[in-house]
């Protein structure tokens, strides 16, 4: 079931998932969070919050956010964070994005940032943020871009298992747009965001990259043309990931 292996990865990633700097970068939070609009009265939801950055940066900008997560370690974390930063209007629990076991538009946005890549049916994830949001509210969701070509796309996926048994699949801008329409949902921003990562702080943050490095290392070396979405710069200790960021704000009807 894909719902061990996120949990036994995440499990793994704690402590040095919530200490990437890259994830608190501009292009990847402070794009993000300046999506959603500053409401002291708003309720907002966090899906597969993991440590919460988001949401913690989130919190003074609204009234309450909620978060959720499938893997317990990441909730207990998200929570030991939260206090240390005196934050009171925020709570966390263990959840399923999939199927929330929250009632119909009790919120007035939900927001979630790299999580579908791990979820076998992303468009179930985008479908329940969508229930569970009022009618105007807001559905925002960030995520790694996929290349279109399936060569690139079939390349990069066996390097991203290789280093993390829990990813699923990246999705493409068409492919992320279609699914917010088939949610009911009306796009209002859509943006591409080029960010980058320390390579090796990259591979070995996951439990199979270390282990895989050899292998990663030579299917690298075997890019094929036209990679944009996902390249690796640079030579040695100095290497880096270059990655497109995928930004979606809609509305529900």
């Amino acid at each position: 079931m894909y719902e061990e292996s996120v949990r036994e990865e995440f499990t793994h990633q704690t402590e040095t998932f919530a200490r990437a700097g890259a994830l608190k970068a501009a292009a990847t939070l402070g794009a993000l969070v300046s999506l959603v609009p500053a409401d002291p009265a708003a309720r907002w939801l966090e899906v597969a919050c993991g440590p919460s950055m988001v949401g913690r940066v989130l919190a003074p900008r609204v009234g309450s956010l909620q978060g959720i997560d499938l893997t317990p370690a990441m909730i207990e974390k998200a929570r030991e964070e939260a206090g240390r930063e005196g934050l009171a209007n925020v709570e966390f629990g263990v959840g399923d994005a999939t199927a929330l076991e929250l009632e119909d538009g009790s919120f007035d946005g939900a927001i979630t940032r790299f999580s579908l890549h791990h979820i076998p049916a992303p468009q179930r994830v985008v479908e329940e943020m969508a229930r569970v949001v009022r009618p105007g509210g807001w559905v925002v969701v960030s995520d790694h871009a996929r290349d279109a070509d399936p060569s690139v796309a079939a390349w990069v996926e066996e390097i991203e298992r290789l280093r993390d048994p829990s990813h699923w699949a990246c999705l493409t801008p068409d492919r992320l747009r279609a699914i917010g329409v088939a949610a009911g949902l009306e796009l209002d921003r859509e943006e591409l965001v080029s960010f980058e990562l320390d390579f090796d702080d990259w591979r070995d943050r996951s439990s199979g990259g270390k282990e895989a490095a050899p292998l990663i290392d030579r299917l690298l070396a075997e890019a094929p043309p036209g990679a944009e979405a996902f390249r690796v710069v640079g030579e040695g200790d100095e290497r880096r990931l270059l990655l497109q960021n995928m930004l979606f704000r809609w509305r529900r009807a």
